[in-house]
């Protein structure tokens, strides 16, 4: 799966756990970027990662991602 497919997939779930339509996923967009993303939508948001792609993510590697081009990077080398 290329980043275009991967980023594809991301934006409804996005769209979906921040409940904002509007959302265009950018590589260096960070939970500063997006109203409502705090501890517990972020925890949402990984798990509803995690079973859209059939992939689980060790929390070591989800806890230092930095933004969304790195989750998208974790998600690819995961593949």
């Amino acid at each position: 799966m290329d980043k275009a497919e991967i980023y594809t997939k991301l934006t409804p779930i996005f769209r979906d756990v921040f409940d904002d339509d509007d959302i265009q996923l950018r590589p260096e967009m960070t939970a500063d970027d997006v109203a409502d993303w705090d501890s517990m939508s972020h925890i949402r948001l990984v798990l509803t990662i995690e079973r859209q792609f059939h992939k689980k993510f060790p929390a070591s590697r989800v806890s230092q991602l930095k933004n969304v081009g790195d989750l998208v990077s974790l998600i690819e080398a995961s593949a």
